[in-house]
């Protein structure tokens, strides 16, 4: 899918927030000076589309940069967007440099990756701690919250999952990856907009039910069912689909998550990290939020002001717990 009407031409983008686009361009030159040609030995990952990722370095390699190449339909779609939206928990376009066919893009390098590198023990990397995971979890509906209430015009994301939330040195989330987004109508209208996909408009597993389809709606319950998805695989550290070798058969997150809730089992299938490590209150809201997100029914789900705020007063709860425990002993 591409982006909105229009993203092709290369004329000015239509200003989403009342300020002029500030994005630098960069030569080719300036990109192949700042990714040593390209070299293979500073590809850092990869986008949905399998373009490679450079970590690169600009300004008489002062500045550490994120450098991708990527085609100009995604790729100018990504910049119309991300030159003009300014937001702590949203990624920092610095630049880009348009080569015939292609687009590359230049980005504030992210020193801890994405989300999707930490919710899993690896090799590389220890899974991170759920107060942590709260917090990161946070920034990211607030990123979400900003480009559905605090524009000209509701953004709709549509590629919400751990890999597209990159983490800073501090830790703080900025959720990137514009390259299918989409301008919706009015901000605060409630109203959706009818797309004619080619294919799903997202990433399997983390698309809502409503954009299976050709002539799909989008609209801001769109993103709130994914980032719902992305609650829960952060609390269970599970795949949104995965194949249960028992069965024979794909088993959804969603479902499963919903079945232990009302059976009273969640714990079964929260990630063994954390045993022991939430405290029952802030569970429970969680839980519930996250679960109330990938309801089938997109009138039946929150909106992303309402899943800010519980999951802040879940922060609150755990933090309390904490702090409970510290009292009773100080060790801890």
């Amino acid at each position: 899918m591409g982006g909105f009407s229009g993203s092709l031409g290369l004329g000015p983008p239509k200003p989403l927030c009342g300020s002029a686009p500030a994005c630098r361009r960069f030569s080719l030159a300036e990109i192949k000076t700042a990714t040593n040609n390209f070299d293979d030995n500073l590809v850092i990952g990869e986008d949905r589309y399998g373009k490679k990722v450079y970590k690169g370095f600009i300004d008489d390699r002062t500045i550490s940069v994120a450098v991708k190449r990527t085609d100009l339909r995604s790729g100018k779609n990504e910049v119309l967007f991300l030159c003009q939206l300014h937001h702590p928990n949203l990624a920092r376009l610095i630049g880009y440099c348009f080569d015939k066919c292609e687009m590359i893009t230049v980005y504030e390098f992210m020193e801890n990756g994405n989300l999707g590198d930490h919710i899993y023990a690896t090799k590389r990397h220890e899974p991170l701690p759920w107060k942590q995971r709260l917090q990161i979890c946070i920034g990211v509906a607030r990123g979400l919250h900003y480009l559905q209430t605090g524009l000209k015009h509701c953004i709709y994301h549509l590629d919400v999952q751990p890999r597209n939330i990159l983490l800073d040195e501090k830790w703080e989330a900025k959720l990137g990856a514009f390259e299918i987004s989409e301008m919706g109508p009015p901000s605060l209208s409630k109203a959706s907009i009818k797309m004619d996909f080619v294919g799903v408009a997202g990433t399997r597993g983390y698309v809502a039910p409503e954009n299976f389809f050709v002539g799909g709606l989008l609209s801001d319950k769109s993103d709130v069912y994914s980032f719902g998805m992305v609650l829960l695989e952060v609390l269970c550290a599970r795949k949104p689909l995965e194949v249960s070798v028992e069965r024979e058969e794909e088993v959804c997150l969603p479902g499963w998550a919903q079945k232990c809730k009302e059976e009273g089992t969640i714990n079964q299938i929260i990630d063994p990290h954390l045993t022991g490590k939430i405290a029952p209150e802030c569970l429970n809201i969680y839980v519930d939020i996250a679960t109330s997100c990938v309801q089938h029914e997109e009138k039946d789900r929150p909106t992303m002001v309402e899943v800010e705020v519980d999951l802040e007063h879940a922060l609150e709860l755990q933090e309390s717990a904490d702090a409970a425990s510290k009292d009773v002993d100080p060790v801890l």
